[in-house]
């Protein structure tokens, strides 16, 4: 896939598939989205941060090829600045799941939310799944107006959040 360029608004930031020589940037943006956003993923700083440098090699190379799961970067050349990953639904077959979706707060609002989304997008359709879904914690409301910018929709569902059961979780979706 090639890589897709951030918008001129977005300063000089390049989105494009991670590679595995991206292994420790990549756990550096990842402590720092979890340190960031601890609701929106599934583990803890201190697990990610426990964490061998070899496991962030082998999960970096596993999402680097293939169509069944993929992590897209943003990469201004120093410091990775976003992340969204995507991963086939079980469920669905045509149907991707964006996962991990993050922006460094320096870099929100740049249009690289839009990028990183476009990446998945067109990661999904290559691999024959037209159909994008996220889900969004209720009451991240900042979060649900930017999604829907994007073309994304609630999708009525609610489902209870994977590590925090007193929060909910809703579904969003849009074509790839």
């Amino acid at each position: 896939m090639t890589p897709v360029p951030a918008r001129p608004e977005a300063r000089r930031a390049t989105v494009r598939r991670v590679r595995p020589e991206d292994t420790a940037r990549m756990r550096a943006l990842r402590l720092e989205m979890l340190a960031d956003a601890p609701l929106a993923f599934l583990e803890t700083v201190a697990q990610a941060a426990a964490r061998p440098h070899a496991d962030y090699a082998a999960r970096i190379a596993a999402v680097s090829r293939g169509d069944h799961t993929a992590q897209f970067v943003a990469d201004p050349g120093g410091r990775l600045v976003g992340h969204a990953g995507g991963i086939a639904s079980p469920e669905e077959p045509g149907l991707t799941v964006v996962y991990a979706v993050y922006v460094t707060p320096t870099w929100r609002g740049s249009g690289l939310l839009a990028d990183l989304i476009d990446g998945v997008a067109a990661w999904s359709r290559a691999a024959g799944r037209p159909e994008l879904l996220l889900e969004v914690v209720v009451g991240n409301d900042r979060a649900y107006r930017a999604y829907q910018r994007l073309g994304f929709t609630d999708a009525g569902v609610r489902v209870p959040h994977p590590t925090v059961p007193a929060l909910r979780e809703l579904q969003m979706r849009r074509p790839a």
